[in-house]
């Protein structure tokens, strides 16, 4: 079973970055989609942006368009998530996930089969 871990995650001041990283126990990760989502306190879990096994990628909120990109490192199996001009509103557990081949149309994260334990990222007010 496909195992993730994510890491990177801290305490920001706005308008800093961070990078996260996803790492997953098999290194056919390249045969799968990977995709980052976060949830707030209070709030319900939110897709930001995944990448398909062919390398094709998908925005799941307009909020994070032209601050955070999504990239991959197959030999590495490793998925990043750059953040950068990041915002209170970015503070949230984030966490990183796995289907086959293509990322899941729901951007609630629906449909996605394997899941890390997250990492916590916090910019303050």
């Amino acid at each position: 079973q496909l195992q993730l871990v994510e890491s990177g995650g801290g305490l920001v001041q706005p308008g800093g970055s961070l990078r996260l990283s996803c790492s997953a126990s098999e290194l056919i990760l390249d045969y799968y989609a990977i995709g980052w989502f976060r949830q707030a306190p209070g709030k319900e879990r939110e897709g930001v942006l995944c990448i398909s096994a062919s390398g094709d990628s998908t925005i799941y909120r307009d909020s994070v368009k032209g601050r955070f990109t999504i990239s991959r490192d197959n030999a590495k199996a490793t998925v990043f998530l750059q953040m950068n001009s990041l915002k209170p509103g970015d503070t949230a557990v984030y966490y990183c996930a796995a289907r086959d081949h293509y990322c899941s149309g729901y951007p609630d994260g629906y449909g996605m089969d394997y899941w890390g334990k997250g990492t916590l990222v916090t910019v303050p007010s």
